[in-house]
């Protein structure tokens, strides 16, 4: 796991855990457990984009992370607010 805390890019984290909040709570036509798979790609695509169109293994590794990170992100500060609760 620490292996893949490398690759993650917080500014490409940061947008997928907005856009992926947004589907969450607003588009209710997309099931929920398709969100992971859009900010997965999602992440790619944002990742390709920041480092000037350069598709390597490295940029689709970071970009998976990112996005799928900010998926875990989500879910693990929704587990902490509902243990407060």
């Amino acid at each position: 796991m620490e292996m893949l805390q490398e690759y993650v890019v917080v500014v490409v984290m940061a947008i997928c855990l907005a856009v992926g909040f947004i589907i969450k709570h607003s588009i209710t036509v997309i099931p929920n457990k398709y969100i992971p798979l859009i900010m997965g790609v999602l992440g790619v695509l944002l990742n390709i984009w920041v480092a000037d169109g350069l598709i390597t293994p490295e940029i689709l590794l970071g970009g998976l992370a990112s996005g799928l990170a900010a998926t875990g992100a989500f879910e693990m500060v929704r587990n902490i607010a509902e243990k407060k609760e």
